[in-house]
């Protein structure tokens, strides 16, 4: 059937595989859909927690109003996250949003792409992990030594990653800068 002597049949052949890789970009589209489902849970789950919160503001210490808005903080920080990925690696991976000139276009869209994106969600899961490690210390006498040193360690893993992330990306971009640089300079 496909015949190597024929160039139009393997060139129709080539251009329909071509077609149909690029159209999978779109088995994306409910995974993202299904991050906003999730993030309507986030939403339900920060209300209860919110009307839990005044529903027991009198009742309660301010270590534990701490701790519930520390939670509140944290669901926050994590629809976030949701954001920029559902946001971000649509417009990335899947297809443009025709937003511009919108006048809720969040900032950071305007230039994202997938390494911007890798360090923006790094420094979103540094900030979540901060929030527990937070928690973690405001009720240090209730956890082991043990669970504490991991959270620590966890923690700084995030760090180091999210700085070699960064890092890598700067040697990318100083490299491709370079080169774009060399191949002008030999026009």
């Amino acid at each position: 059937m496909n015949d190597p002597k024929n160039p139009l049949l393997r060139k129709l052949s080539l251009s329909m595989m071509a077609q149909v890789i690029f159209w999978s970009r779109w088995l994306q589209a409910p995974l993202y859909f299904g991050l906003i489902v999730a993030q309507g849970v986030y939403v339900y789950h920060f209300m209860v927690e919110l009307s839990h919160l005044v529903a027991k503001a009198t009742k309660i210490g301010e270590a534990e109003i701490m701790l519930i808005v520390l939670g509140l903080i944290d669901v926050v920080m994590i629809a976030n996250l949701l954001i920029m990925v559902i946001i971000g690696g649509y417009e990335t991976f899947v297809s443009r949003l025709n937003i511009k000139g919108h006048a809720d276009q969040p900032e950071w869209l305007s230039h994202v792409n997938a390494a911007t994106m890798k360090i923006k969600l790094s420094m979103a899961l540094i900030g979540i992990s901060s929030i527990h490690l937070l928690k973690t210390f405001i009720n240090a006498a209730e956890m082991t030594d043990h669970t504490i040193k991991w959270q620590v360690v966890i923690h700084l893993t995030f760090i180091l990653s999210a700085v070699a992330m960064a890092y890598t990306d700067r040697i990318m971009t100083k490299t491709l800068l370079d080169a774009h640089g060399r191949a002008e300079a030999d026009h």
